[in-house]
């Protein structure tokens, strides 16, 4: 997060931020466990399930940690990072419609995946996000600021 705050335009202010959420890793926990179970009864078939979970851990602890989203009064920069970072940077006056989804454990656990569709013709989904509802309302109120150009 902190080499996102070296590229801060002049008069331009972090406003909100976001991270991936936890739940990431319920997938590599459950295969590990589930896996962990098994060893005595499938042996080597189970110690491949607890390998696959713990590969599928690590990388998404790199995500979880690599990731990011910033909102600023200026732009949103979402950097969802799985290998090689890949920043979104998505001027406010560009963003056209932005909503979120939660499913039923997202809506207890608080995550779900947020929609921008911006420039018109391009639409970015981003899953697993901590605080989708805080998050959309925050865009759509400094979307709402920015003078629309006739």
């Amino acid at each position: 997060m902190a080499d996102y705050r070296n590229e801060l335009t002049e008069g331009e202010r972090i406003l909100y931020q976001a991270k991936l959420h936890w739940v990431l890793f319920l997938g590599p926990a459950m295969l590990i466990v589930l896996g962990g179970l098994w060893i005595p009864a499938k042996g080597l078939a189970a110690l491949v399930f607890v390998v696959i979970g713990l590969a599928w851990g690590v990388l998404s602890y790199r995500k979880y940690y690599n990731s990011y989203i910033h909102v600023t009064n200026k732009k949103v920069v979402i950097c969802t990072s799985f290998l090689m970072k890949r920043p979104y940077r998505i001027p406010l006056a560009d963003i056209g419609y932005v909503d979120f989804y939660q499913p039923s454990l997202g809506a207890i656990l608080n995550f779900g995946k947020i929609t921008i569709v911006h420039g018109d013709k391009y639409k970015s989904v981003f899953r697993m996000v901590s605080s989708p509802g805080n998050l959309v309302a925050v865009l759509k109120e400094q979307v709402a600021l920015i003078p629309k150009n006739a």
